[in-house]
């Protein structure tokens, strides 16, 4: 593979790799989800121990073949953000959600940007619910699974005042009445517009989400849901 130098990136995942290094998942807007090692960077001396860690923005160049790369270059691109308590848990999140969807070398530069805006709105004091939902939403239309994207709603035959039932590989269908289970065409045209009119649309996003990402992750489970109770 030709070296690539200087591309942005975050570090999604860290592990130790045998006695001085460290094996990174990275996340870069032109060549998606990768593995690389950093040699080294476990040493007293290194000074880059510090600077690969999660949620810090980054340049970084590597080089190498097959599965796992050499990382040659790695130099801070822009100001981390904060994250605390519930926002930094929502952190580790979005990096599980995108270590558990993303095929490796697969571009998404439209991802990488929705990515670094929920950073952004995770430097809150308290835990913003549409920052979640917004992300989820726009990750899973990106890659194919879309939740009523605001471009093709209107394919889908919604309206507001009728209920439907969600059905993988079907989409929704219309049934008569309300009941368990079933979404308000209400709440579905604000999700799509996401548009965050109150607690139910959020709620309705939240299960929605649920009900797509459950037979995409498997038995995989996201450690980081364990420690943030969402509302």
């Amino acid at each position: 593979m030709t070296p690539i130098h200087l591309q942005p990136a975050y570090v999604l995942h860290r592990r130790p790799y045998r006695e001085t290094s460290f094996l990174l998942d990275l996340f870069t807007p032109d060549h998606g989800r990768l593995s690389a090692i950093i040699k080294g960077a476990r040493q007293t001396k290194s000074g880059t121990q510090g600077l690969l860690q999660p949620f810090t923005p980054l340049l970084v160049s590597w080089a190498g073949r097959g599965e796992i790369m050499i990382l040659t270059h790695s130099e801070l691109h822009g100001e981390t953000p904060r994250l605390y308590g519930e926002c930094l848990f929502a952190g580790f999140y979005l990096n599980e959600l995108l270590m558990a969807l993303l095929e490796k070398w697969d571009a998404h530069p439209g991802i990488f940007t929705v990515y670094q805006q929920a950073l952004t709105q995770l430097q809150g004091k308290t835990l913003d619910q549409r920052v979640l939902r917004t992300f989820e939403k726009r990750l899973m239309e990106e890659l194919g699974y879309g939740i009523l994207p605001k471009s093709n709603v209107s394919r889908h035959n919604i309206e507001s005042g009728r209920f439907y039932r969600f059905i993988p590989d079907q989409g929704f269908v219309p049934v008569s009445g309300g009941g368990a289970g079933l979404f308000s065409g209400r709440s579905l045209l604000a999700i799509a517009e996401e548009s965050w009119l109150d607690d139910e649309v959020i709620r309705d996003a939240k299960r929605l989400t649920r009900m797509i990402l459950g037979p995409l992750l498997g038995s995989r489970q996201l450690n980081s849901r364990k420690l943030f109770i969402e509302e």
